[in-house]
């Protein structure tokens, strides 16, 4: 298993690591931003194939931002596809 640690841009949290396995994420925690919607995001993305949590989350955006910490995960999924 291998493991991504991601700083995000343009959101409250400061940090996304998972783990990663046969394109798998898994172990998934953000650091800051909405303490409860990110520890439910990261229950349900547990055990998702990439191409899945990409298709769900990518291009969801945080109020008046044009992104998001969700976006941000698809960014970070995107560099080791």
């Amino acid at each position: 298993m291998e493991h991504k640690e991601y700083i995000p841009k343009g959101v409250c949290c400061r940090k996304i690591d998972f783990d990663y396995e046969n394109g798998k994420i898994y172990n998934l925690a953000f650091t800051g931003g909405c303490n409860g919607n990110l520890k439910a995001i990261a229950k349900l993305c547990d055990g998702l194939d990439f191409e899945t949590v990409v298709k769900k989350l990518e291009n969801n955006t945080c109020g008046a931002r044009n992104t998001s910490c969700a976006d941000q995960l698809t960014k970070a999924i995107k560099e080791v596809m």
